[in-house]
């Protein structure tokens, strides 16, 4: 009965000592083993899912980040940027961030490295910078851009931090602003020469707005950072027993365009340099939903916008390099016209 009174008093008094230490580890500075040091910790990871594949692309596809954090009144109080690609790769890759308990707005704009393509507009100074003035230009020349952009993206998403000690993980979901359209001319018959065109994409959406909206008023002209000329062999009774070839001609002209927003479409203009003539305009956007799909008829215009940044249209050309209204072709998918749209 002694022993067991004995144990019994050591097993209160460690009991008490364990409390004591428990309520006064976050003070005092002790830390139990695996249980941190008490602080409020936010791991903020990326992805980069909004396209086409619904796959996340992260890794393969963004190579900087930035990450800017404001409190409930929009003012900045931490900015973070990583430009190491082999960070960014690396499996696990987040921003941690300790704040204290409070409302913020956390924003980033990913693949600026360092500004080639576009420039961050802000002076980012943190207690002076707000979450409005993180504007995002193109860069060009008098308006024109001739080069293929870095891939750009943008994400936003509010942020609650809880007053309750711990570490948390956030992902921040990217939308992908940059689009590579792909001209086609093909001549029905006889060669093409690619000096014979000047192609050209103008849009107003030089400038993107810190919620990643384009911002009236700086009208860009896009023109080809890449032209290709070539020839194929195709057989015209495709699926019968003849071996009978013929060449078709072909010129590729390739341009990169910032983010296309429904109802503001950018519009393709083809130009036929030794007649002076216009060949054919048709608004970029307008024809790429035409080719939607029944397979994204639930997801908005706008969405399917954002998660197609490749689009390939193929016009054809008659002999006297003239365009042929009957039809065109659109990411692989044929689309038929009643009216002629020059």
């Amino acid at each position: 009965m002694k022993t067991q009174a004995k144990f019994g008093k050591w097993g209160m008094m460690l009991a008490t000592l364990f409390i004591a230490l428990s309520t006064s580890s976050c003070k005092d500075g002790f830390i139990y083993e695996g249980e941190g040091d008490c602080g409020t910790y936010y791991n903020i990871s990326f992805k980069y899912d909004y396209n086409m594949k619904f796959a996340d692309a992260f890794s393969k596809e963004v190579k900087s980040v930035a990450l800017y954090v404001f409190d409930a009144s929009d003012m900045l109080v931490e900015s973070v940027v990583v430009a190491d690609e082999a960070a960014i790769t690396a499996e696990g890759f987040s921003i941690p961030l300790e704040l204290a308990a409070g409302s913020y707005n956390l924003l980033a704009w990913a693949g600026l490295q360092n500004e080639e393509s576009f420039d961050l507009l802000a002076d980012v100074v943190e207690g002076k910078t707000t979450m409005q003035q993180m504007q995002v230009r193109m860069k060009s020349v008098e308006g024109s851009v001739s080069e293929d952009l870095k891939p750009l993206f943008h994400a936003a998403m509010p942020l609650e931090v809880s007053a309750e000690p711990g570490t948390y993980n956030e992902t921040m979901s990217l939308v992908k602003d940059t689009n590579v359209v792909r001209i086609v001319l093909q001549q029905m018959s006889d060669s093409i020469v690619a000096e014979k065109f000047r192609f050209e994409i103008t849009a107003d959406n030089g400038l993107l707005d810190y919620n990643n909206a384009v911002v009236a008023g700086n009208e860009v002209c896009y023109e080809p950072w890449s032209i290709l000329s070539g020839t194929a062999d195709v057989a015209p009774d495709y699926g019968t027993n003849s071996t009978r070839a013929d060449e078709v001609s072909v010129v590729v002209a390739e341009m990169t365009l910032n983010r296309m927003i429904d109802g503001q479409s950018p519009i393709l203009t083809i130009w036929n340099v030794e007649e002076n003539e216009r060949v054919l305009s048709i608004p970029v956007a307008d024809y790429a939903l035409l080719v939607k799909g029944n397979y994204n008829a639930e997801m908005s215009n706008q969405e399917y916008l954002d998660r197609q940044d490749e689009y390939n249209m193929t016009f054809f050309l008659d002999e006297d390099g003239d365009w042929l209204s009957a039809s065109i072709i659109v990411n692989s998918w044929r689309v038929v016209l009643n009216n002629d749209i020059l």
